[in-house]
């Protein structure tokens, strides 16, 4: 019931979208489409309510989910927005020819319009999908102004975002393990939402037999994200993932081979979803000998001010997904310091990661996924 007013006002949102998208089209395409007005309107009514449906019962029946419907539903979704911003901008074309002159005829009531508009929407599907199928290795080397004991570098790689769950699966966790295992690297650092608010589904596919593969000298170290929490499984969400071989830090630091701490923080979600509230920095950074680099996993990238003032070195994070498929990178460009990449400030440095996987809609446009290699040096006499 603690989602009921976000569900009242999304599927408000996105049932009058889908009467807009459904109008347009209808009114483009009747004379073209076989059906009766009730049987294509059954059909645009069946993909609206897929997602919602199938999401409602994947809550009640975790590891029973309703996959095809939830493919269906999460497609639709990102056609359904693709459509209606290019339905909006026929629109106002149609609007401006109508005041200008210049083409008699209505825009938005061509057959030849629609055929094109979602001629180019199964075109970014399809070219979506395969990009978000097939993450890249993006590469980042940095220097730490600290002694590391006896370490000169370390070799790292950064995971993020991966919502392992019904849409992202088996397939795709495999894929990652092998890339990671093919980079070799000395840590893994997974910066939340690991698992897509399913942790019953994530074990019942044996997802931790998979995880359990990537044994990198100096361990596997993760923070939760908020889909952990949007789920009600963080504590479970953390069980599923020490059994899978990975320390999960939680407004906790480790120290590694006396060299280096690892210092995660608990997802600002918590306070809302868990009700408990994270600690302060400076309240986890008592006791550490700051001689030593630290390095910070935060999974959502919001403020870098209180990292900088408590001399971290190195943060990472994800949670962004540089929007996932344009234009919302636009957004997030706008909302975040930081959206995606490296970030230097003086002794202070931060990546962002686009994150491995999807989350909703199945797509990518405009980014990558991407695995992180981090070739970090360390300060030497």
């Amino acid at each position: 019931m603690k989602y009921l007013p976000f569900m009242i006002l999304f599927c408000t949102i996105y049932g009058a979208a889908n009467y807009y998208i459904g109008m347009r089209t209808w009114d483009a395409l009747h004379q073209l489409i076989p059906l009766a007005p009730i049987a294509y309107w059954c059909i645009i009514i069946f993909l609206t309510v897929s997602y919602v449906v199938s999401s409602i019962w994947n809550s009640y029946y975790p590891t029973k989910p309703l996959n095809s419907l939830l493919w269906i539903g999460s497609y639709w979704l990102a056609m359904t927005y693709y459509a209606f911003l290019l339905w909006v901008f026929v629109d106002i074309l149609s609007m401006v020819n109508s005041f200008i002159g210049l083409l008699a005829l209505h825009l938005n009531k061509q057959p030849f319009i629609a055929i094109t508009l979602w001629t180019i929407i199964a075109i970014v599907m399809i070219y979506g999908r395969w990009v978000a199928t097939h993450p890249i290795v993006n590469r980042y080397q940095l220097r730490l102004n600290k002694r590391a004991g006896n370490l000169s570098s370390l070799h790292a790689v950064l995971i993020a975002d991966v919502h392992l769950g019904p849409l992202v699966g088996t397939t795709q966790l495999a894929k990652m393990v092998s890339t990671i295992q093919q980079l070799q690297p000395d840590i893994v650092f997974f910066a939340g939402d690991m698992i897509d608010e399913n942790v019953p589904y994530f074990i019942a596919e044996k997802m931790p037999e998979q995880l359990k593969k990537i044994t990198p000298p100096f361990g596997v170290f993760a923070v939760l994200g908020n889909h952990e929490y949007i789920g009600g499984y963080g504590e479970q969400a953390i069980k599923a993932l020490e059994q899978s071989g990975v320390t999960v830090l939680r407004d906790s630091f480790m120290k590694v081979a006396d060299s280096f701490y690892v210092i995660g923080r608990d997802d600002r979600s918590s306070a809302r979803f868990a009700r408990k509230q994270r600690l302060s920095l400076a309240t986890m950074l008592k006791g550490l000998d700051q001689s030593l680099p630290l390095i910070l996993l935060d999974h959502q990238p919001n403020d870098f001010s209180e990292a900088e003032r408590s001399a971290i070195d190195l943060q990472l994070s994800g949670h962004t997904h540089r929007g996932q498929f344009f234009p919302n990178n636009l957004i997030t460009e706008k909302v975040f310091e930081l959206d995606w990449g490296y970030l230097a400030k003086e002794s202070f440095h931060v990546i962002v990661s686009s994150g491995y996987a999807t989350w909703g809609p199945p797509i990518r446009l405009g980014n990558h996924p991407e695995v992180v290699e981090i070739l970090i040096e360390f300060k030497q006499d």
